[in-house]
């Protein structure tokens, strides 16, 4: 053991700084924290996982203020300013090295909650409305269940469908569209920025996106197609519209161009009941509740929307636009989690000071 160096004295703080920011995984970092006294200080002192976590998901940087609540949750102790700060960044290690377990968790995907705020046109209106959108069946109760646009001359002109997230806190992924005929699609999601309990129904304006996807080519097939995003967007309640460019298939009745959408799903990890969002002012300071106490615990997901649309009151059916669109028809329709719950946050605080230094 004489022999033994530690790598973290003999590089340096800022090389040593470089090295630990090269772990993309979250729960390399966690690891790390757990090898000896120095590294676990070196790592929380560096704040490694909340920088690797806004690497994941640079949104993040939005949340000002990161409290811990719970019964096993200490109030803080009045101390040296040194002291508290060290107890500062204890405290977002452990909020930040948690969120970031829950972002690239492959488990807990699901479908959200989404609320139909409008649509860039519809051909029928209420009968092929962009409420349709939130059914996944092909019929709700004696009608079918689609969204259609208007008819336009020129097959470059795009439409869009805008969405409400009902969900608080959520990590988005991946977006599925049942669509008919359309070349590509592309996502932008916003935020809210009012208290949440003070949000509208109001579309944003499309300079206010927090994020803006690539354009996805779509396949030509009357099928559910999954779109994944990139990187996952941990969005605050907020708005996600679909915007569908390029249309393909040209109604022989009209000779007008048609985009048409039979569902609309929205999948990720609910971040609730750990973690929840507020908004304590209208300036859009975001503020992050960490429940320790709730790990383990799971919030399942609402239900979906509360009423079915009004029977339809005109002779359109599904398989009529299909035929008009000249669609065939087809008959036959070891990771961080165990990491943190299995190395205890305070292995080392025997040894360490409140001031984050190293007791003899």
């Amino acid at each position: 053991m004489e022999n033994c160096w530690d790598f973290v004295e003999w590089l340096g703080s800022d090389t040593s700084s470089s090295v630990f920011l090269l772990l993309g995984d979250p729960a390399d970092v966690v690891r790390a924290s757990a090898v000896s006294k120095s590294w676990r200080r070196f790592v929380i002192g560096n704040g490694f996982c909340k920088k690797i976590c806004l690497t994941i998901c640079p949104e993040l940087a939005n949340f000002t203020h990161v409290i811990e609540v719970g019964a096993s949750v200490e109030a803080g102790d009045v101390g040296s300013s040194s002291a508290v700060e060290w107890k500062n960044l204890e405290k977002e290690h452990r909020v930040y090295s948690y969120l970031s377990h829950c972002l690239v968790s492959p488990a807990a995907k699901m479908a959200f909650p989404i609320k139909a705020i409008c649509a860039s046109s519809t051909d029928n209106y209420p009968d092929e409305s962009i409420d349709n959108t939130l059914y996944e069946g092909e019929q709700v109760g004696m009608r079918p269940s689609y969204w259609s646009s208007k008819g336009k001359g020129d097959p470059l002109v795009p439409e869009t469908l805008t969405y409400r997230l009902s969900s608080k806190l959520c990590a988005i992924d991946e977006i599925r569209i049942r669509p008919f005929r359309a070349k590509a699609v592309q996502f932008r999601i916003c935020f809210s920025r009012l208290p949440l309990e003070e949000g509208t129904g109001t579309a944003v304006h499309d300079n206010n996106w927090d994020y803006v996807s690539p354009e996805f080519p779509m396949a030509q097939e009357n099928t559910l197609q999954t779109f994944k995003l990139p990187r996952p967007f941990v969005c605050i309640g907020g708005e996600l519209q679909v915007q569908l460019l390029g249309r393909v298939q040209l109604q022989e009745e009209d000779n007008l161009y048609y985009i048409c959408v039979c569902h609309v799903q929205v999948v990720g990890r609910l971040l609730g009941p750990v973690f929840d969002a507020e908004i304590p002012n209208t300036m859009g300071n975001l503020v992050l509740k960490y429940f320790p106490d709730a790990r383990g615990c799971s919030t399942p997901p609402e239900g979906g929307p509360s009423e079915e649309p009004s029977e339809s009151s005109t002779p359109h059916t599904y398989l009529q636009r299909l035929v008009q669109l000249g669609i065939g028809v087809r008959v036959n329709q070891v990771s961080l989690g165990d990491l943190l719950t299995n190395i205890p946050f305070d292995e080392f605080d025997d040894d360490i000071d409140s001031d984050g230094t190293m007791s003899d």
